[in-house]
């Protein structure tokens, strides 16, 4: 679809921005464009739409050299979004969506349908939305507009610089769902620029990674993280997120286990117990006996509902551990027990039923966040 053959951009200053590059982005995918800052990534995305010219080299789309085009007719055809949305702030959204439409000088009834088509599309319906004001819209909300906006004289191709880096944590993730689902029914081709390891890995087809003006690497998300091209590859995803070759070792319950868990003897009372959890700010505490062996459970909701029976200990009203794992058991099958079973901890216990440690919702997300540490960008910070 989109083919660049040995283009160089070269600016007067004498900075190289790219060096001989060759690409191809297929049709009907998306194609995220990552790497360090100065890369060359935005200014690939430039040549494509020919806000700047190659100094050397060709880009064609669906083979026709794109030089021989006039700039601002192709510019109509290629939709684009941008980090900062660049919403008319005296337009509607309606008005706002409809820009190139009109530039198209399409007819106003089909202009109408498509807008509320778009609107409708990613949620916003047009009754409530379509006559109000980019001010009068949240940042998740106007780049909803930004997006359907690119869409709006249905391109072919849609150009996305960082569209969603300056958004809160919440809505980006919203955005980047609202994306892949969009691409699952209209099979566009998006070239999608960003600084954001796990947002390519989340949305894209195919990865290009590059550095330094030069590509390094292309290739599907999965065989990226399997097989890095080099060091530069390895340590810019991240060590621990990759799961290549043969010294890769899947995590297993050892490392994410708790070992010091609020536990106590089944002969405790009651109240003590549920002063215990208090302390502990948790709330189900394990009962095992005076050998380690994992007796049984009781939460915080067992406890005050037999509260009242004076003289009842913790062997009188705890539950049975219906769901254990075994030291060196894969994380990934401890995660699919606590998921079909809706557990929110999971005790590791020794092939004689003695309590080793347990897995928490809480011991998971320290794992993870250690595995894959945060990424600072527009001031906050994505695990």
């Amino acid at each position: 679809m989109i083919e660049l053959e040995q283009v160089q951009k070269r600016y007067d200053d004498g900075h190289v921005a790219l060096k001989d590059v060759n690409l191809s982005f297929k049709e009907g995918e998306i194609t995220a464009i990552i790497g360090p800052s100065g890369c060359g990534k935005t200014t690939t995305m430039k040549l494509i739409n020919r806000l700047i010219n190659p100094t050397k080299g060709k880009i064609t789309i669906q083979g026709e050299d794109i030089s021989r085009m006039d700039p601002v007719t192709l510019r109509r055809r290629i939709g684009y979004v941008i980090q900062n949305i660049g919403l008319f702030p005296h337009m509607t959204i309606a008005k706002n969506v409809a820009v190139v439409p009109n530039l198209l000088k399409w007819d106003k009834a089909k202009i109408d349908r498509r807008v509320n088509e778009l609107l409708e599309l990613v949620g916003l319906p047009p009754e409530t939305y379509a006559n109000r004001y980019p001010s009068e819209l949240s940042g998740g909300q106007q780049q909803r507009v930004g997006v359907i906006r690119a869409l709006a004289a249905d391109p072919d191709i849609i150009l996305m610089d960082e569209p969603f880096s300056a958004l809160d944590p919440i809505s980006r993730e919203q955005l980047q769902d609202e994306l892949i689902r969009l691409q699952q029914d209209l099979k566009k081709t998006i070239v999608f620029v960003t600084h954001d390891m796990d947002e390519a890995i989340k949305i894209a087809d195919t990865i290009v990674l590059m550095k330094d003006g030069e590509v390094v690497q292309v290739g599907k998300p999965e065989y990226i993280l399997r097989h890095p091209a080099n060091e530069f590859v390895v340590n810019f995803i991240g060590k621990k997120r990759l799961q290549n070759g043969p010294d890769y070792v899947p995590p297993t319950v050892d490392e994410v286990m708790v070992d010091q868990p609020v536990v106590l003897d089944p002969n405790r009372g009651l109240a003590e117990a549920i002063k215990t959890l208090e302390k502990k700010r948790v709330d189900t505490v394990l009962v095992v006996d005076r050998g380690r062996k994992l007796l049984g459970s009781a939460t915080i909701y067992n406890l005050i509902e037999h509260y009242g029976e004076e003289g009842k200990t913790l062997a009188d009203i705890m539950k049975p551990v219906a769901h254990t794992v075994s030291p060196g058991t894969p994380l990934s099958e401890a995660l699919a027990i606590m998921s079909e079973h809706h557990l929110s901890n999971l005790a590791v216990v020794s092939e004689d039923n003695r309590f080793i440690g347990l897995i928490t919702r809480g011991s998971i997300v320290r794992h993870l966040t250690e595995v894959y540490p945060p990424v600072q960008s527009g001031g906050y910070a994505y695990v």
